[in-house]
């Protein structure tokens, strides 16, 4: 995952909490509803992609091991 990544998935899940929260103080069920998903959203990304992550980490380890069992 690259860092941009990581940066735009943050700041959907923050911006999702200012919706969630101006909904809130305006009593605006839409808005909340929208800050909620857009939380969501940014979460399951993030999830997918540290389970990339650490695949690459894993692939990664495993490649290092190898290099180290044939010297």
């Amino acid at each position: 995952m690259g860092i941009g990544d990581k940066i735009q998935n943050k700041a959907q899940e923050v911006g999702g909490k200012v919706k969630e929260a101006v909904g809130d103080a305006t009593d605006n069920e839409r808005l909340q509803a929208e800050g909620v998903a857009d939380q969501a959203g940014a979460k399951a990304k993030q999830a997918g992609e540290a389970v990339k992550d650490g695949f690459k980490d894993a692939a990664n380890k495993a490649g290092d091991a190898a290099d180290k069992a044939q010297h």
